[in-house]
């Protein structure tokens, strides 16, 4: 039987976006995001942050910062009994100045090449699958692989809520996690 998983954004869902998040003295994560994901991942839910890190292509901070900042970030789910099941990031961006990280690819959102990598490494059943983010790239990632996705008003969310092609807004992960991926009944089977 496959999988089902909740793939996550990290800046603006999982911690505080101010832009270019990369240190760990700046990274904050939501409260609500405790209870949360314990919930998804009591629920049988594989956890999946995919994150587009476009800072690491222009410059702002190196790909070690932020696998730096990753393994905090997984330290302080791991002290909360929370299993990250795995990160994807995509360091590009095709106005990048690292002339290797400048490119247009196929994983930063809104391309699904992330979500395509985790549904085939993970067995994931795309139908019984959700993806929560704070833009609309996000949204249209997931919705290429067939998978709902939800809106949440923190971060940048409140920019997409009212022109958005989410299946759900709320107002924060926790909110998604309770009114909208646990009352799935698609989810359930």
């Amino acid at each position: 039987m496959k999988n089902k998983a909740v793939f996550l954004d990290r800046d603006g869902v999982i911690n505080e976006d101010y832009g270019f998040v990369h240190r760990i003295e700046d990274f904050y994560i939501y409260p609500e995001v405790f209870p949360a994901l314990k919930k998804l991942q009591k629920a049988g839910y594989k956890l999946l942050i995919v994150t587009n890190q476009s800072g690491i292509a222009v410059g702002y901070y190196t790909e070690e910062d932020f696998k730096k900042l990753t393994e905090h970030m997984l330290l302080v789910f791991e002290k909360e009994g929370i299993k990250i099941d795995k990160v994807y990031y995509c360091p590009h961006h095709p106005e990048g100045i690292i002339p290797e990280l400048t490119m247009k690819c196929d994983c930063r959102k809104p391309e699904s090449g992330m979500i395509r990598q985790g549904i085939k490494e993970f067995n994931i059943d795309p139908s019984r699958s959700f993806l929560i983010g704070d833009k609309e790239n996000d949204i249209k990632a997931a919705h290429k692989e067939g998978i709902k996705a939800a809106l949440v008003k923190t971060g940048q969310g409140m920019k997409y809520v009212d022109n958005t092609e989410a299946d759900f807004v709320g107002e924060n992960i926790l909110d998604v996690v309770e009114n909208f991926i646990l009352t799935d009944q698609s989810a359930k089977l």
